[in-house]
């Protein structure tokens, strides 16, 4: 009478392919493990470098110059919108693409710019002020003179904003007065650190926006969307929307920057506090 023969430690089909099979593919593992070659190990060297300390440029002078590494800080409105969900200051940082992160571990330009509620410097929202001429390092950036942004670590009607490596007219911005009235005096003065302008696309005169009640999806979660968009109210006036300031350094805490220090009360709260009897001087 016939019997099975077979047996759970029978092995059957291409078992021994199969076991080679592993033996590569182990191998392989560990070759691009022990070379740092694996997506995971990729992914955490650039996250570590885009989320690295940073250290801003000090102002001496009170102003701008070429060559300061700054935040590019958009302060948050007088009167916050009903549908807008990001509020307080936002910083401008540099947005890879989320598939790219894991598979590079240096920056894959063009890149796209986000905006988040970040102040602390970092390798993501620190920005260098560099000049479209090679000797100008070191002067102070004056209104309506050319600039362009680096970092070292769209919609109708509206233009996506970048990062490429790529030097252009193209990647040239201004600084512009935020009073209208008073625009064409302040032509040629120095940019003051720490204080509100604007910022403006030199090829197509738009000002750089952030767009509170726009979320975008990013590798590091949901941020507002940055585009070159000029938003005017009815006095022709740009909308808080637009207004930036190139924060430096705070001298006696490398740690912070300018728009942590308390602010001193002005002329005017300080005369009602004597008033009442509040005098905190």
């Amino acid at each position: 009478m016939a019997q099975n023969r077979y047996g759970p430690g029978v092995r059957m089909g291409n078992w021994n392919e199969d076991a080679y099979l592993e033996e590569e593919l182990m191998k392989d593992f560990l070759e691009k493990r022990d070379q740092g070659e694996l997506l995971i190990q990729r992914s955490r060297r650039l996250k570590k470098n885009l989320l690295r300390p940073m250290q801003l440029s000090i102002s001496e002078d009170g102003y701008i110059h070429y060559g300061d590494k700054v935040l590019l800080v958009n302060p948050d409105g007088p009167n916050g919108e009903a549908d807008m969900f990001l509020g307080g200051d936002l910083s401008l940082c540099m947005t890879p693409d989320e598939i790219q992160c894991h598979l590079r571990d240096e920056l894959e330009v063009p890149c796209g710019l986000s905006a988040v509620q970040a102040k602390t410097p970092m390798g993501r929202n620190t920005f260098i002020i560099l000049s479209v001429h090679r000797d100008a390092a070191g002067q102070v950036l004056r209104y309506g003179q050319d600039f362009s942004l680096g970092i070292t670590g769209g919609f109708e009607n509206k233009m996506e904003v970048y990062l490429t490596d790529e030097v252009s007219h193209v990647n040239c911005w201004q600084a512009a007065f935020p009073d209208p009235q008073l625009r064409l005096e302040y032509e040629g003065f120095p940019v003051p650190a720490n204080a509100k302008i604007l910022i403006n696309h030199c090829q197509t005169n738009r000002g750089l926006a952030a767009h509170r009640h726009l979320s975008l999806s990013t590798y590091f979660g949901k941020e507002a969307e940055v585009v070159a968009h000029t938003y005017l109210d009815s006095r022709r006036v740009e909308k808080p929307s637009n207004h930036w300031m190139l924060v430096t350094g705070n001298p006696r805490d490398a740690s912070s920057t300018m728009s942590d220090v308390p602010k001193p009360p002005a002329e005017d709260t300080r005369a009602m506090e004597q008033a009442v009897g509040l005098d905190t001087r």
